[in-house]
Order: C-alpha cells, then structure tokens, then sequence
C-alpha cells in the first residue's frame, strides 16, 4: 500500500497528489512515469512523474480526471492508499545522460501545454539543480486551467504564459510564442523540448523543422496499459513501429507521424477499432511486457 500524504485539486479537473514511494524517488529521473491502481480491480493508470522527493521518498504526479479511474482517483484524500504504484518506468530524458558541462552551453527551450506542464516541471527543475537555465513555454486553453506556474517560476530561466483566449498574460498558441522569441527576440536555442496535446505537439514540431531546431516529445498521452502489451500507443518513428512506454515516452518530435497516432487514438476508444487495429497491425501491434521483448 502506497499512503497519500498530500491531495490538492489545482483546477475543477485537474489533480495533484504526494504519495510515499521511497524506492521509486531513489531511483527515478525526469522524463520517466509511474502506474497507480487504486484497488484489486482498478485500471492500471500511467502517470509520468511530475516531481520527486529523495529524502521525504515521495512521488508528485497531476493527473486529469477523462474517464472513470481517474474520476474514482479524484475523491482519495491525504491518508488514503494506492494498492499498486509502480515505477520508475520508460526512458529518463535523453539530457539526464549527457555530460553537464556540453549540456551547459546549450540553449533549452520547453513548451508546456496543459496538463503537460507537470511532466515538464521536473525536467526544468533537474536542469537548474545542476546549475543549467533553460526558457520555458506556458500554454493553457484559460486562466482557470493553469496549473504549476508559481513552481515553475522558481527553476525557469524566463517563463512565458499565453492563453488561447488571452485570460492571462500572452493571448495566443504556444507556436506564436516560439515564433515571437526566435523571429522578434532574436533567441537562438539548440534543443526544444515540447510536452502537451498531441495536436499541440504536432504543430510545435512542424513549426521548429523550419527552424531546424531539435525538438523532442513525450508521447505519454496515448499511453494506457504502461508495458507494450495493449497496442495503444504504437507509433511510427522515422517509419519504424515503437512503443512510448518501452522505447520512450520521449521521441524525436520531427520523426514522430502524428496524423497515425491521433488517428490511432480515436480507433482504439473502440472495441471494433482495437479489433480492426490487431488484425491490420498483426505481431506489431503490440511490444510484448517491455522488459523480455519475447513478443517483438
């Protein structure tokens, strides 16, 4: 059992919980994510990891209430357990393996968009704990749906907020703000970092090609089961089938065919489309137990 020692509604759906796992905050890094079940007969929900705490041996994650297990997750309290919380799972971020003095003498930028703030928070932190400043890209649909800006300000070289309808701060894209910084500002970055929507993600990527700036996404969105076995986040990468939670969740943004994997996303809500997607995608339609690669 996985006690709850912090539960915090950030927004009218959007949730964010402490929850004591010591081996997991001694062993994870930015960029990699957990599974929480609530009981014996809950759903098996990834979540990446939105911060961890060595010493105390907690694990923060934000979630969004979008289905049933999620809802049921919504109503735990501060005391109350997780029966199963499992990780650190996926990859960490491709910089936390690279050497800390070539990565300060590169330009970051990061791109956050809703929920996906919170996988983007520990990335941002991580850099300024080794001493690396990096810029950081709010977005959110509204004011109300804007979560985790009073931390990130706290490890962000310059933050930049802008809402779809100009609730707050900016009124714009996050694709406006990158235009405005690199076209108006005259910034120069070597490496963006994007984590939101996929369609956010898309455009993000389709923007910074013309740029040839170097653009990495988290695909943790389309995740479900967390181990490869479910199919549903099958994805192409530079026209070779990978799975985000096994092989990611973190992919060069500018191999990723985002068209496939959002028409992927809306077959597989289906029973009949993740039929038809087993018997199409035949052995590649899934990546095994992601541990034994017996099925690949």
């Amino acid at each position: 059992m996985y006690k709850i020692v912090r539960a915090e509604m950030l927004t009218d759906s959007i949730y964010l919980m402490e929850v004591e796992a010591p081996r997991i905050a001694g062993s994870c890094l930015p960029g990699q994510f957990i599974i929480a079940k609530i009981d014996e007969k809950g759903e098996r929900i990834p979540l990446t990891i939105c911060d961890y705490d060595v010493k105390k041996g907690t694990i923060t994650i934000v979630f969004q209430v979008v289905g049933a297990s999620t809802y049921r997750m919504s109503f735990l309290k501060e005391g109350d357990h997780f029966r199963d919380f499992v990780g650190p799972l996926g990859q960490p971020s491709e910089f936390t393996k690279e050497d800390i003095n070539e990565l300060k003498d590169k330009k970051l930028l990061f791109v956050a968009g809703g929920v996906g703030t919170a996988p983007v928070y520990p990335q941002v932190k991580w850099l300024k704990e080794n001493g690396i400043s990096a810029d950081v890209i709010v977005g959110a649909k509204t004011k109300d749906i804007l979560i985790l800006e009073d931390e990130m300000k706290e490890v962000a070289g310059n933050l930049y907020i802008t809402t779809d309808d100009g609730s707050y701060c900016r009124k714009g894209m996050v694709t406006e703000v990158i235009k405005d910084l690199i076209e108006n500002e005259g910034k120069k970055y070597d490496v963006c970092i994007a984590i939101g929507p996929m369609i956010m993600m898309k455009f993000v990527c389709l923007l910074t090609k013309e740029y040839d700036l170097k653009t990495i996404v988290s695909l943790n969105p389309i995740m479900v089961d967390g181990t490869g076995m479910c199919g549903a986040c099958r994805v192409s990468i530079d026209g070779q089938v990978k799975f985000a939670c096994v092989d990611g969740p973190e992919f060069d943004g500018h191999k990723v065919n985002f068209d496939e994997a959002m028409k992927r996303q809306q077959l597989y809500k289906t029973e009949e489309g993740r039929e038809y997607l087993k018997v199409k995608e035949k052995e590649t339609h899934h990546g095994g137990c992601g541990n034994c690669g017996g099925d690949r």
